[in-house]
């Protein structure tokens, strides 16, 4: 059956490298996640997200796992789409709860769809389950079975459809905070999964994920998770409740046998199509016209999720804003740098000559492209950007307007935002080492006037993927003139910050520069979006001045 597709992940088969043939065993000892063990739950991805840690490997090693004393010698190398199955099977080890996945997808496309990217979204065709033995199973080499079955396509699934034998592993919630808490996912049909590790007060939800290169990135929930229809299954999921049936328990009160049944949507207390329907709710076949209102006040979606999310009415406090999305781009230059420096010195790609043409789409792709470019991440960081100039020019439209969704009790709002703006750029100084040795100086502010020189090619040395133009800082580069060409070349790429998965990119260097341009043309857009935040507080701090 040709257009039955598992994909493997390139995490799991890393990490299943080096794990022990047996580990301790995964012994079912309830039949059901009960309210403390989703409380449990919770806690530990909580504990995991606040941890100091810059890979799943390393915080599983580290003080955020209560758990990591018990674990066998093993390299957790885990991708983006593993993530929340296995934080959620590793719980249900250590818990001796019941666990199954989806382990078999079907392009609702057609025989050729790509299961990652199919327009009309996946069937599930196949489940499988943590077996109930009296002694239990080796939990490793299972672990390491779920991983690598699991791509993002597990999440591309029909938000309404239900099939009692082929379930799916999660639901649409509420949006509120009962229904998206730890734990809770967030899926990117662009091709990107992250798991929500807080909510704050202010509605804002908090997440981590992680990258082929297995680096982890900190982030929240904004603009660039893409809201579709509901059979794309976008944008949040919950873990379905789940119950073992049939099976019998031994004198050690470990279950044996038995069935794994989900629970119908119906009968979910936070369920809820809100995401895709709006409020009020609209024929979900009608998603594109969903309406947000709240309290009388129509809102766009991201607007309206985190006032839902909000203790309170929804306050925009635009100082702590403002620091807030400058420690989220921090994080995302940092683990960039530590995303390139994989590249250098595992990889070694920039030693390689490049292929003659890009991959079929530098988005979504597999082997040495997948795991050391980076397309993708650099689009999200320009994102951020670009969701944080705009909130900044809407803080002052908002203040002009004496808006009461805007609290601020200073006399300077642009000064204040600066002056934020300046001292958290000077906390989150940081290097890259540059070929020859040097360690050349970034910030986010110095980022936000190259970022859009940024190289996503793995090919390319490192002075041109942190976009230097300086001739003293790019004098140590060694790209000689086909490289330099093939830069050259990408920069309408390097421009486009939406994510095309759906679109032909393999270009040889000539077509790339020959054109056309354009959204859906592959060659990327001839002009970038507006990211400088400084440039522009600057300047209306100066227009400000010159009218007084």
């Amino acid at each position: 059956m040709r257009f039955l597709l598992v994909l493997l992940s390139l995490g799991a088969f890393m990490f299943a490298s080096v794990a022990p043939a047996s580990a301790a065993p995964w012994r079912i000892t309830k039949d059901h996640w009960d309210v403390t063990d989703e409380k449990g739950f919770e806690e530990f991805v909580t504990s995991l997200g606040r941890a100091d840690c810059w890979s799943i490997d390393e915080c599983m090693k580290g003080p955020g796992n209560p758990y990591r004393h018990t674990d066998p010698k093993v390299k957790f190398l885990i991708d983006c789409a593993d993530v929340p199955y296995f934080l959620r099977g590793y719980y249900a080890w250590k818990n001796g709860l019941p666990f199954g996945w989806q382990n078999a997808m079907m392009s609702s496309d057609g025989p050729r769809g790509d299961i990652r990217y199919s327009s009309e979204g996946n069937r599930i065709v196949g489940r499988a389950s943590v077996p109930a033995t009296a002694s239990g199973v080796s939990a490793i080499p299972l672990l390491f079975q779920i991983t690598n079955t699991v791509s993002t396509a597990m999440f591309r699934r029909n938000s309404i459809t239900e099939n009692a034998t082929y379930f799916s592993d999660t639901y649409s919630p509420r949006l509120d905070r009962s229904g998206i808490r730890p734990g809770t996912i967030a899926y990117d049909v662009n091709g990107h999964v992250s798991i929500v590790w807080r909510v704050e007060n202010n509605g804002r939800i908090l997440i981590f994920s992680s990258h082929p290169d297995h680096t982890l990135s900190r982030s929240f929930v904004g603009r660039e998770f893409l809201r579709t229809g509901p059979e794309l299954g976008s944008i949040f999921q919950n873990w379905r409740p789940i119950r073992l049936v049939g099976a019998r328990r031994m004198d050690n009160g470990t279950l044996v046998g038995g069935k794994l049944v989900g629970t119908p949507n119906a009968q979910i207390p936070d369920f809820s199509l809100e995401q895709y329907v709006g409020n009020p709710p609209v024929n979900p076949t009608l998603w594109g016209t969903a309406k947000f209102v709240k309290d009388g006040e129509a809102m766009d979606f991201y607007t309206y999720f985190r006032a839902r999310l909000s203790n309170g009415d929804l306050a925009y406090h635009p100082v702590d804003e403002v620091r807030a999305m400058m420690q989220t781009l921090c994080s995302d230059i940092r683990t960039r740098n530590h995303a390139v420096e994989i590249s250098r010195n595992e990889g070694r790609t920039h030693l390689m000559s490049p292929p003659a043409r890009l991959p079929r789409n530098i988005y979504g792709t597999d082997g040495v492209w997948e795991l050391y470019s980076t397309p993708s991440r650099d689009a999200r960081l320009k994102t951020a950007y670009k969701e944080m100039y705009d909130a900044v020019r809407q803080f002052v439209t908002l203040h002009s307007i004496d808006s009461p969704r805007l609290v601020y009790k200073g006399s300077d709002l642009i000064g204040d935002m600066l002056a934020a703006y300046e001292e958290e750029n000077a906390a989150c100084q940081t290097t890259y080492k540059a070929t020859d040795g040097r360690r050349i100086p970034l910030s986010i502010d110095a980022v936000s006037k190259r970022l859009f020189k940024l190289s996503f090619d793995p090919y390319q040395c490192v002075e041109r993927r942190w976009g230097a133009t300086d001739t003293g800082e790019l004098a140590s580069c060694p790209d000689g003139a086909e490289k330099t060409r093939w830069y050259n070349a990408q920069q309408n790429l390097r421009n486009q910050i939406d994510r095309t998965y759906d679109v032909e990119m393999d270009y040889s260097v000539e077509q790339l520069e020959r054109g056309p341009y354009g959204l859906q043309s592959g060659r990327g857009v001839e002009i970038a979006p507006e990211v400088d935040i400084k440039s522009w507080l600057l300047s209306q701090k100066g227009q400000k001045a010159a009218q007084n």
